[in-house]
């Protein structure tokens, strides 16, 4: 199957993600927001959690802060 073949056939689910802001990139967040979100619902502090997560995925705690933030956000 050739990129052409894949992107006609999710043309309608690639122009409303892209409408509303969505990148095809950030299916790579997810684990990062189910972690944080599982956390917090366990009753974590959030500046421990962020701080957990930014150790296991070896990014900063401020990109963890936006990750939150852009996968929280209502559509």
């Amino acid at each position: 199957m050739t990129a052409y073949e894949i992107v006609s056939l999710n043309k309608e689910l690639l122009k409303r993600l892209h409408k509303i802001g969505i990148k095809t990139d950030d299916y790579k967040w997810l684990g990062i927001y189910g972690d944080y979100v599982r956390m917090k619902s366990n009753g974590n502090k959030t500046s421990y959690v962020v701080a957990a997560i930014s150790e296991k995925y070896g990014i900063s705690e401020r990109q963890v802060f936006k990750v939150v933030k852009k996968m929280g956000q209502r559509c």
